[in-house]
């Protein structure tokens, strides 16, 4: 199945599917799971938690992608931990399996007027 990416498809030239994960109106740790599972198009069967958001992200593992974090300040000031956990999470997720897909995988976290690509 082909997958469609936002400034071109996913096809045999390898472009990355861009996801883009807007904490910018999170307000509770609930709307922090909520916006991960619709930004990241994780099934309705996401449990909301960390273990499952580990889950998720590997059963995209080996897709070209490229995962942009906005908001991440306001994450960052109300809930700490959580926007840590999701941080040290995508940086396992980059690295999995021996760093066999970390080249596909292209994560940015956008902080204000900084960006930051994990690598």
């Amino acid at each position: 199945m082909k997958k469609q990416g936002v400034d071109s498809p996913q096809g045999e030239n390898n472009e990355r599917k861009k996801y883009i994960v807007d904490f910018t109106e999170v307000k509770n740790y609930w709307e922090v799971h909520a916006v991960l599972k619709e930004s990241l198009e994780f099934p309705d069967y996401y449990g909301c938690n960390w273990d499952a958001f580990w889950d998720c992200l590997t059963d995209m593992y080996g897709d070209y992608m490229h995962i942009e974090i906005i908001g991440y300040e306001n994450i960052r000031k109300r809930f700490e931990n959580s926007a840590n956990m999701i941080v040290e999470i995508l940086k396992e997720f980059k690295h999995y399996n021996n760093d066999l897909f970390s080249d596909e995988i292209k994560i940015e976290i956008v902080d204000g007027d900084k960006r930051e690509v994990l690598s």
